[in-house]
């Protein structure tokens, strides 16, 4: 059998050296029972109030299929008038079609019906190229909260009307329910076969301020709750 460390055999026991640490050692660097692998780790940066608010702004649609017809018809239309000119410089007769629109600008007058309308046609598709350029879409996706600096995240629409569906169905006496969301509010219809309305009401809604609530958007929609009876067969 060993003997225990610290006694010499002779009926006296003696003291054993102690290893002293340093204060950095035994504390760490960072602060008492913290690993330096700990230490060097950094969460991922949060959001204020007001950051969080800033981040609520809808998002921006690609518009991928206007500008994909606009690039389509300016290079259609640049490509025709690069042929012709390029034939007119080749000593080759221009087209009939441009021939036909110069003498039609030139003869026209300003009041003229043609001229009137193509011009209108020209402001109108201006205008709406204006608007599709400084709005920005996608108008069924809800914006959410941030939690975090880099990350971004939105909810469809039909989404949150199918969630806060499913919560009024689980209420008590609600036979039906029809929900329609837009981007500030939520209409829910419901239908009532049994229990009082006004109680079928209340707690619908509880129900549903609080569905509204862990959907986590930025801007919680408001509630417009109705309840009624199902109508008469016949």
């Amino acid at each position: 059998m060993s003997e225990p460390q610290g006694f010499d055999g002779s009926g006296n026991t003696r003291r054993l050296p102690v290893l002293e640490k340093s204060d950095d050692t035994a504390t760490g660097a960072h602060g008492p029972g913290r690993s330096s692998s700990a230490s060097g780790y950094d969460p991922l940066p949060t959001l204020g109030h007001a950051d969080d608010a800033h981040g609520g702004r809808r998002f921006w649609s690609a518009r991928r299929v206007p500008a994909a017809v606009l690039a389509l018809l300016i290079l259609c239309g640049a490509g025709l008038f690069l042929y012709d000119i390029a034939a007119v410089r080749a000593h080759r007769p221009a087209m009939a079609w441009r021939r036909s629109l110069a003498r039609q600008l030139a003869q026209r007058p300003l009041d003229d019906i043609w001229v009137l309308v193509g011009a209108g046609v020209a402001v109108l598709l201006g205008a709406w190229l204006f608007v599709l350029a400084v709005t920005p879409g996608l108008r069924g996706v809800l914006p959410m909260r941030r939690a975090h600096a880099d990350v971004r995240a939105g909810l469809h629409r039909a989404a949150a009307a199918m969630v806060l569906r499913d919560r009024a169905m689980e209420v008590s006496g609600v036979q039906t329910v029809r929900v329609r969301t837009t981007r500030t509010r939520a209409d829910v219809r419901a239908v009532s076969h049994f229990r009082e309305l006004d109680d079928v009401r209340a707690d619908l809604d509880h129900v549903l301020a609080d569905a509204v609530r862990s959907l986590g958007l930025s801007r919680p929609l408001a509630l417009s709750v109705r309840v009624a009876r199902p109508g008469r067969k016949g």
